[in-house]
């Protein structure tokens, strides 16, 4: 119920004011069944426009604390987070990093949409970064199609920094499904699951218009932080 009050009463008219959402090519989107909705990640923003703006309600990963975090605020972001139909996940280590994958799996085995930014992380500059290989497995696993998503001019309205949203022209370009269902059969192999992800990413990259960077995003990060700008 929240997540149609906030959709078409509450957050949804207001970022239709001010973004005036272009939505290309929704009609890729499946319209029942599972999918894994793959994105790339500019900013905060990205999270909430894209599943308030397409047909299909859409889960995504949230972190852990926002579900955990005692007192009335922890009670609101509870029930925000919730009724936006977000999911929680740990981060960490490799066993919290296997049980996100679960809990993504088993969205899409009951059918759902699932949203996740294979780069990880925020760009640090707006370019695209090479894709986890977590994607991959996510569809392999689920045996579900990969649905690629650009978002264009988040960045712009959301600036890194910045805790104010601006008004900005938002694009939203949504990608031909990627069957990836003749390698269903094949189980945790290594090599194929970096090959479905860079085409993930490339089909990414078609739609965006990004400059591709075959690093991950994080470690591109790590080194703007210490300023080794060549580095990054």
């Amino acid at each position: 119920m929240l997540y149609w009050l906030m959709k078409w009463v509450f957050m949804g008219p207001l970022m239709r004011a001010a973004f005036r959402p272009d939505v290309r090519g929704a009609e890729n989107l499946p319209r029942t069944g599972g999918a894994l909705v793959a994105s790339n990640h500019l900013a905060v923003l990205d999270s909430f426009v894209l599943p308030l703006m397409v047909p299909r309600r859409m889960a995504f990963p949230a972190k852990a604390e926002y579900f955990t975090t005692p007192g009335p605020i922890g009670t609101l972001q509870r029930w925000f987070f919730s009724g936006m139909g977000q999911v929680p996940i740990e981060r960490g280590n490799g066993r919290a990093a296997r049980a996100a994958l679960d809990t993504g799996i088993g969205v899409l085995r009951e059918g759902r949409l699932f949203g996740i930014y294979p780069e990880g992380t925020r760009s640090p500059d707006g370019r695209l970064y090479k894709g986890r290989t977590g994607v991959a497995r996510m569809a392999l696993e689920a045996r579900v199609p990969v649905v690629p998503v650009a978002m264009i001019g988040t960045d712009r309205a959301n600036p890194v920094g910045s805790r104010f949203w601006r008004p900005a022209k938002i694009t939203i370009a949504i990608g031909e499904p990627i069957d990836f269902s003749r390698y269903f059969d094949i189980a945790d192999d290594r090599q194929v699951e970096r090959a479905l992800t860079d085409e993930v990413m490339y089909a990414i990259m078609d739609l965006s218009g990004q400059e591709y960077v075959d690093v991950y995003a994080s470690k591109a990060k790590e080194a703007l932080e210490k300023g080794d700008d060549a580095a990054a």
